[in-house]
């Protein structure tokens, strides 16, 4: 490990060539965009918000959760960007985005590139719709997925704000 990364055993410090099509894909976006923190990849998967968090040793709510619906209207992708700690109310959602419906795992993949699991909040193979909850203004520092059930970055909400240009959003009960 280089000594610019942390030493936490559950984070890897190698190349991004030899990693998944889309944390290469985020990693490369990050850059692109001047983000100041590059993707790590974990030893362990964060599949989960609790992963996540218990993978870096966060509070439940510094995970920026992704969560897709589909627009019953038309088909599109709608992201809600959410605290960890946070269940999203749909009713809310719907009220900002047309009426939406459950996601199944090959519509995420389709329309993200993303697996469940790793669905970043950028670099989309489709721009989805996309909301983030004021939740996550709790934190000044909180952790997205990265293309990839291993892959997280570090960001603050307002970036998160300026990469996706989504607005904030009352999306929790």
């Amino acid at each position: 490990m280089s000594a610019d990364k942390t030493t936490d055993p559950s984070m890897t410090d190698q190349p991004t060539t030899d990693r998944p099509e889309g944390f290469k894909r985020v990693t490369e976006l990050l850059a692109a965009l001047g983000h100041p923190h590059a993707p790590v990849y974990l030893d362990v998967t964060a599949r989960t918000a609790q992963e996540a968090a218990d993978a870096l040793g966060l509070q439940l709510g510094q995970i920026a959760k992704s969560v897709i619906f589909k627009r019953k209207l038309d088909g599109v992708a709608v992201l809600v960007v959410t605290s960890g700690d946070r269940r999203v109310d749909v009713e809310k959602v719907a009220a900002l985005t047309g009426a939406v419906g459950r996601a199944d795992a090959d519509f995420v993949k389709a329309s993200t590139g993303f697996s469940i699991g790793g669905v970043s909040p950028v670099g989309h193979l489709t721009p989805p719709v996309t909301l983030i909850d004021r939740e996550l203004l709790r934190f000044e520092e909180i952790w997205a997925a990265a293309g990839h059930p291993n892959g997280v970055f570090k960001l603050s909400p307002s970036q998160l704000q300026v990469m996706t240009g989504a607005p904030l959003a009352d999306v929790t009960p």
